[in-house]
């Protein structure tokens, strides 16, 4: 059951991949089914692990990514729907399929410790999910802005020029997705901290580690700290295009260096 929507995302990524390739409508709405497939199957899934382990399956980095890529496919299949447009959806599939194989080799449910037994822990990681999930549509954005204007200074209109939207509706989709993504990034991070003070007490090594030294917290600021100053570089001195396509491409560059490297092998406080 595990990997049915590993392979779903998988399918969905070569239509979307076809559909760049050939521009056909039919081909497109295949994939926009695939996704759906495969994302309904994965809300199955959660609904099965919410069940057997009593409470939502957040707890652990695998957890977490098997999350975020349930939440990144929403919000991209909600983006599509909405605009009619699936030029990026080759790009965020590969992303789905790259990280989901990650769950779907692991089928383990940690159960939740006591120290993560409140309402603030829910909030947090699904705050920061979210957040994570708007970084990584604008990273995508940023990258396809990136390969457009390349071929538009190359003055070779071809291949993306093509098949991609426009370099400002690009930018405008980007700095839309970095403004909500910041907004629930400043809950989590809140909400993060009030929980971490909450749990100081605890006999739990883990609690005792939550301060700015441990590299999972250190990064989530460092984030926050990127993207506030791509929305006052965006607002207040003009930095637009290609500026801001390059900071969303870094920012979710750190994202994923948090998300992975960090919340496996170097966290002391988010190893649960």
């Amino acid at each position: 059951m595990r990997l049915i929507p590993l392979v779903c995302y998988a399918a969905a990524a070569a239509a979307y991949g076809g559909h760049f390739a050939w521009r056909d409508a039919r081909v497109g709405r295949f994939a926009t089914a695939l996704l759906g497939g495969g994302l309904l199957a994965h809300t199955f899934l959660i609904g099965m692990q919410t069940v057997q382990a009593g409470h939502a399956p957040l707890v652990g980095t695998t957890a977490a990514i098997s999350a975020f890529v349930w939440l990144l496919g929403l919000a991209y299949l909600y983006v599509e729907l909405t605009s009619e447009e699936r030029s990026m959806g080759v790009f965020v599939t590969v992303l789905l399929v790259m990280l989901g194989i990650i769950p779907a080799l692991d089928a383990e449910i940690s159960r939740r410790p006591p120290v993560l037994q409140s309402p603030l822990f829910t909030v947090h990681v699904m705050t920061m999910l979210f957040a994570y999930a708007s970084f990584a549509l604008a990273g995508v954005l940023g990258v396809t802005y990136v390969l457009m204007f390349k071929e538009i200074k190359a003055k070779h209109l071809g291949f993306f020029y093509t098949r991609l939207p426009s370099l400002r509706v690009l930018d405008v989709m980007n700095g839309r997705a970095i403004a909500v993504g910041w907004v629930f990034l400043t809950i989590g991070v809140v909400v993060g901290g009030i929980w971490a003070m909450q749990v100081q007490g605890s006999q739990d090594p883990r609690a005792q580690a939550m301060s700015l030294g441990d590299p999972k917290i250190l990064v989530a600021v460092l984030s926050w700290c990127l993207y506030s100053f791509a929305l006052y570089a965006r607002r207040v001195i003009g930095w637009g295009g290609r500026r801001a396509a390059w900071l969303s491409a870094i920012g979710f560059a750190l994202v994923l260096l948090n998300f992975v490297p960090v919340g496996y092998f170097l966290t002391r406080s988010h190893n649960f």
